[in-house]
This record gives C-alpha cells, sequence and structure tokens, in this order.
C-alpha cells in the first residue's frame, strides 16, 4: 500500500508543480503591457444597420468608409446604440465587411467622466466566443480519449503557450540572442512536456535525451546553411513592420534561423517520443532482449516515422506560401527563378532543416534507447 501511495504521489506531483510554474509565468509582468486607460473600453456589440453608400468599388479592391449602427451587448453601456464608421484602405488581408446580425468587438471612447461614449472604433468580427468553444471541444475530445494522460497534454499545451507568450517573444523584443533564448526555452518546454506525459522515469529520459539532441544539431545546421543561403529574417511577414514600430535594434536573420529548429522541435518530440515508447514495450514483453537487438528494432520503427514525418513537414511549411506560389505559376515564372527567389528558398532551407533533425533524432534515440533500457 505504502509502494502505490508512492507512486500516485509522483504520478500527480509533478503536474501540479507544472501547474503551478504555469500560473507563475502567466502572471509575470511584462514590459510591453499596455494599461488600458479608464476612457477607453472593449466591448462585444451587435451590428443592426450598414450603410454601403460611400464604399467605392474598383474591381475586387472596395476603399471608403461602411456606416455601422451597433448595439453593445455586455457591460456599463449594454443596450445603447451608437454610429461607428468601418474604414476600408483596399487591402483585403486587413479590410473586414460586416452585415446586419454580425457580431464586432468595438473600442469605445468616452468623456473624462466616462460617463458618455464619445465615439465608437470597430476593430474586427468577434471571434472570441467561436475561439473558445473550439477549445473547450478540442479539450474535451482529447480528454475522453485519454484520459489523465490528456489532462497532462492540455497542461503541456498552456505551459508551452505561456511561455511563448511571456518569455520567448518579449525576450526576443528586449534584444536577448534569439537563438541562445530559443534553445534554453525549446529544451524547457520539452523537458516540460515529454516529462509530463511520459513520467519522470527511463521512457520520459530516453525520449527527452533523443528531442534535445536533434533540436540542437537542427540549431547547428540552421546557422551552417542559414549563412550559405543568404535569406534575410525580412522574408517572413510583418518582420519589417517591427523594425519601423522602434524595434531595429532586433537581428531578423536570427529570429528567422531560431524559427527553423522553434518550429520543428514539435515533430522530433513525436518521433523521440515514438521510438522510445515502441522500445519500452518491446523489452517489457522481452527483457532478455538484447541491447543490439533493441537498437535495431529502434531503427526499425524510427524509418518507418520518418518516412512520413519528412513529408508533413513539408506540407506543414508549404502550406503557408501556397498563394504565392500559385501567383508565379499563374505569370509563368521560370522554375529555376521560383526556386531561387529568398522566399521559396528560405521555405526549402525550413523543410530541410527541419527533415535533417527528424532523420537524425530517430537513430540517437534508438541507440540511447537500446543502451538505457538494456542497462541492468
Amino acid at each position: 500500500m505504502k509502494i502505490l501511495s508512492t507512486q500516485k504521489t509522483k504520478t500527480y506531483l509533478f503536474p501540479l508543480v507544472i501547474a503551478i510554474l504555469t500560473t507563475i509565468i502567466y502572471l509575470l509582468p511584462s514590459p510591453f503591457d499596455r494599461e488600458t486607460p479608464p476612457s477607453e473600453r472593449r466591448v462585444k456589440a451587435k451590428v443592426v444597420s450598414v450603410k454601403d453608400d460611400s464604399i467605392i468599388e474598383n474591381g475586387i479592391i472596395k476603399t471608403g468608409n461602411q456606416l455601422l449602427q451597433i448595439v453593445v451587448t455586455e457591460g456599463r453601456f449594454k443596450g445603447d446604440t451608437i454610429r461607428a464608421n468601418n474604414q476600408l484602405i483596399g487591402r483585403m488581408e486587413f479590410d473586414k465587411l460586416f452585415e446586419v446580425g454580425q457580431k464586432a468587438l468595438v473600442v469605445l471612447n468616452l468623456d473624462e467622466e466616462c460617463s458618455k461614449i464619445i465615439n465608437a472604433n470597430v476593430i474586427d468580427h468577434y471571434r472570441l466566443n467561436v475561439e473558445f468553444w473550439l477549445m473547450i471541444l478540442f479539450f474535451v475530445f482529447l480528454i475522453s480519449f485519454a484520459g489523465f494522460i490528456g489532462v497532462k497534454a492540455i497542461l503541456s499545451f498552456a505551459f508551452t503557450g505561456v511561455v511563448i507568450w511571456k518569455l520567448m517573444l518579449p525576450g526576443f523584443l528586449l534584444g536577448y540572442s534569439p537563438v541562445f533564448l530559443s534553445l534554453f526555452l525549446v529544451a524547457l518546454i520539452t523537458s516540460v512536456i515529454i516529462l509530463l506525459v511520459a513520467g519522470i522515469n527511463k521512457k520520459g529520459f530516453v525520449a527527452l535525451s533523443g528531442a534535445i539532441v536533434g533540436v540542437a544539431v537542427t540549431a547547428i545546421l540552421s546557422f551552417f546553411f542559414g549563412g550559405l543561403f543568404n535569406v534575410h529574417g525580412a522574408i517572413k511577414p510583418f518582420s519589417e513592420t517591427l523594425l519601423y514600430s522602434g524595434f531595429n535594434h532586433l537581428d531578423l536573420t536570427q529570429i528567422f534561423l531560431a524559427s527553423i529548429f522553434i518550429s520543428s522541435s514539435g515533430a522530433m518530440m513525436d518521433i523521440s517520443m515514438d521510438i522510445a515508447v515502441s522500445q519500452h514495450e518491446i523489452i517489457t514483453i522481452k527483457p532478455s532482449i538484447t541491447t543490439k537487438e533493441l537498437i535495431g528494432a529502434g531503427f526499425n520503427i524510427g524509418r518507418g516515422v520518418i518516412g512520413t514525418m519528412t513529408t508533413t513537414l513539408l506540407l506543414a511549411y508549404s502550406g503557408g506560401f501556397s498563394a504565392l506560389l500559385m501567383v508565379f505559376i499563374a505569370q509563368g515564372t521560370p522554375t529555376i527563378n521560383i526556386l531561387n527567389l529568398n522566399y521559396v528558398a528560405g521555405e526549402i532551407l525550413h523543410t530541410m532543416i527541419g527533415s535533417f533533425g527528424l532523420v537524425l533524432v530517430a537513430p540517437i534515440t534508438a541507440i540511447l534507447g537500446g543502451i538505457i533500457y538494456t542497462r541492468r
């Protein structure tokens, strides 16, 4: 009974520690937090009337003002009806058009006494409720399938999001080295996720060791080939905007190179965990297996996993630039020009370096697992 109690305590103690740590990181103040003025309120509103007379259409491009009449549906001014302008600048990626009955996120500007609405600024369609219920639906399905493992997966999801939002991105903006900061935080995230899911045992140690080595090798390769590719970090959307927003000290290229091993670290975790769990099951069923046999089994498992995972990276990375590639294809741009373009070269670098990491993680994890599991 005492042994069972100790095991149960170990099972719940580490997730509890991570939950507390996640809360502490979330509550940390950020140097970029902007205190909302008392005369400003963000509320949900319903569009009750739309007037498009001031919109100028030039083909598919629309500019001008969309005049809206909205009703505030929450907060102190709930039920108030006000007029608002929806400015269209002729860029479809930023413009939004409203219809009667739709919900909008609105900023209310109040007078000095905060008792009267001066004007309203429509930000965008209100999506927070849909995002919330989609997330809840995902969590319910995850827990119903995986049980307590699902709860730990949700905890690791929350921890990863909080670390990225509260530590990694503010650290980039403050001028810390993107590569070293990313390596440290990715190692921290990887450790928490694997040890939460696999547990603090041989299985978790094998998976963690393989993933960490893979991330480190990917970081080295991204630096080496990043210099040879001569690709600037400004190829990423909105990167150059940072320089014009008072952050001209940022090294966009280093941030881009760091993003390579950040984005591929998840796939490396998957492979290392697959091999570690599979080897653990093999030695559980056949405790007499030799180190060489277990390593060979790990190699066979790894070959099957990386065969599909490398293609997964290609699909994941190229999906964001599908519209750009379609433009070049539609214009009849020669293939040699497309492959040499900095945007496309950056994605090729991203995909190939990530794939290198995946291929390396499999044999490394298999070797480590064969040695650690068979050690008596």
